[in-house]
């Protein structure tokens, strides 16, 4: 089964919670904001934010104001991971999974192309792998 991303109206996209996290990023200045819609692709979340900051200082400050937004919005942040370094800090905020990072970071994990890719991309590989192992057996006799 494929499941595929669903446009929804903008005014259904943006939860409280949402808005509580978007305006944190803007009051902060974070660079390259990308908000994903990942229902249907994971159970973990129905979205993930991918941002950057300009120095590790700068990531955790943004990370501590999302949350600072979100418990001021009334919401329970489930917790917060990765603040020592400050080079990519993860808010957990049940549906919404926040990523704040440096951008040699970002680049290097590219989050993004791993969310956006189709979910056929995958069961299309299965069958090359599939045929390298088969082609091992043959010359393994």
């Amino acid at each position: 089964m494929i499941t595929r991303k669903r446009l929804r109206p903008v005014e259904e996209r943006a939860s409280p919670l949402q808005q509580a996290v978007t305006t944190a990023l803007e009051d902060m200045k974070a660079v390259n904001v990308r908000v994903l819609d990942v229902r249907g692709l994971t159970d973990i979340a129905d979205t993930m934010v991918i941002a950057c900051g300009n120095s590790d200082r700068h990531v955790r400050s943004i990370a501590e104001r999302v949350v600072a937004n979100a418990r001021a919005a009334g919401f329970r942040p489930l917790g917060m991971e990765g603040t020592r370094d400050g080079e990519w800090v993860l808010v957990d905020l049940q549906d919404i999974l926040v990523h704040v990072m440096l951008p040699r970071v970002r680049e290097f994990y590219g989050l993004e192309r791993l969310w956006e890719n189709d979910m056929a991309a995958p069961a299309a590989a299965v069958p090359a792998v599939a045929g390298a192992s088969a082609r091992r057996r043959r010359t393994a006799r």
